[in-house]
């Protein structure tokens, strides 16, 4: 019973950290629009994405990358040093959204909502185009308005 609760709190201990070990490659697990930070190795030069559809990542200072989830699916990314060597490489999972979310089917049309208190429209890869479009325009006008506001100060 004892190797089973160490079992159980080693794989609860990597799911906590974000990074369950892989076959030959460390895993990262990220939600999508959220983003994680995590360690390189010393002198990485150049990061290669497999597919930046689904994750986008960058190096940052003090040799940490940021992994922001772009889309659903699984990727890699590779780290590279000024010779091109490969000096180590990640699976990247991007999961759905981890909040409340609720999901309205009318017909073939998918609508999604976050719930936190109250439901609000939310922008989801898979939703119907014209509702993802809509709350897109609507987004994208406030946030314009906001920078606009920001910059006549």
């Amino acid at each position: 019973m004892s190797i089973r609760i160490r079992l159980c709190s080693s794989m609860l201990a990597a799911w906590f950290a974000g990074a369950l070990p892989a076959a030959g490659a460390e895993s990262l697990t990220v939600f999508v629009d959220q983003a994680t930070i995590t360690k390189l190795p010393d002198k990485v030069t150049t990061l290669v994405v497999g597919n930046p559809l689904i994750a986008d990542v960058s190096i940052q200072a003090g040799g940490m990358m940021v992994v922001t989830g772009k889309g659903y699916g699984s990727t890699n990314v590779v780290a590279l040093d000024r010779g091109g060597n490969v000096l180590s490489e990640k699976q990247i999972r991007v999961e759905g959204p981890r909040d409340n979310v609720m999901v309205v089917y009318r017909g073939s049309d998918r609508e999604t909502y976050s719930c936190l208190p109250r439901c609000e429209r939310r922008i989801t890869l898979g939703d119907a185009p014209d509702y993802f479009g809509a709350t897109l325009t609507q987004s994208t006008t406030r946030t314009g308005q906001a920078q606009g506001s920001s910059q006549q100060r």
